[in-house]
């Protein structure tokens, strides 16, 4: 489901000021309250929110945007990201794919006959479930209900068990010549792929320069390509690195 302009605008003055009552949304807005109350239980049911009486609030892992808020944002950058990186990605056996839409978005591009497939993301799953001769395995753990993962110490304990010849994966931020996560258990679960793997690849959409990330999980070295859907800000240091763009 994609968000309204409307309902982006409600998610900005929200992000603001962590709770919003309807009645001061609907005249900020200038629509009624009825219609305030649509937009929040559809944001609601996205995980993008929570009501409270009179309104709604950021929920407490606010941090950790919703699946379907990152699929459908910036989805034409990221789909670009997954096309120029393509060309790029070595010949492979085993691939571990994070619970990232960018990554998603470059795995339904790749040829994954009689590979083996990895992955905490239930989305990711039920996509390359439909492709025929892959090797598919979906890791356990506790399932976050925004990003539809499985994440906890139990799902970076089962990458013990695991060689990957490739990981795909993406970030919630770039700072400086470091990338950056919104959460500390995403941040494990890539650091325990990483620490099993042969080849690491970045991919990610320019946005991800200006935003923000709490928890390092990586610096841009440790990775063997970065492809982005256009030229990186200056400054930003990527030598060690094969870059695309």
């Amino acid at each position: 489901m994609a968000l309204t302009e409307r309902q982006n605008e409600i998610l900005r003055i929200l992000k603001e000021n962590k709770t919003a009552g309807v009645n001061k949304l609907a005249t900020q807005l200038y629509v009624s309250e009825a219609t305030i109350r649509r937009d929040l239980a559809e944001m609601q049911t996205m995980g993008l929110i929570e009501r409270s009486h009179g309104g709604a609030i950021l929920p407490e892992n606010a941090e950790e945007i919703s699946l379907f808020f990152r699929m459908e944002k910036n989805a034409n950058e990221k789909e670009r990201a997954a096309t120029k990186a393509l060309p790029h990605i070595p010949p492979f056996k085993s691939v571990f794919i994070d619970s990232s839409s960018t990554a998603l978005a470059l795995a339904e591009r790749i040829d994954l006959n009689f590979k083996t497939v990895v992955t905490n993301s239930l989305p990711s799953a039920l996509q390359l479930s439909k492709k025929p001769n892959v090797n598919l395995i979906m890791l356990g753990g506790s399932v976050h209900f925004n990003t539809n993962s499985t994440m906890g110490s139990w799902t970076a304990r089962q990458m013990e068990d695991f060689a990957f010849d490739l990981v795909i994966s993406s970030c919630a931020a770039v700072i400086g010549n470091e990338a950056f996560e919104r959460s500390l258990d995403q941040k494990e679960i890539k650091r325990a792929a990483f620490e099993r793997c042969q080849k690491r690849i970045l991919v990610i959409d320019h946005t991800k320069f200006s935003a923000h990330g709490t928890y390092r999980l990586s610096s841009l070295s440790e990775y063997d390509l970065v492809v982005t859907d256009a030229p990186p800000p200056d400054g930003i240091d990527f030598s060690g690195v094969k870059l695309v763009y």
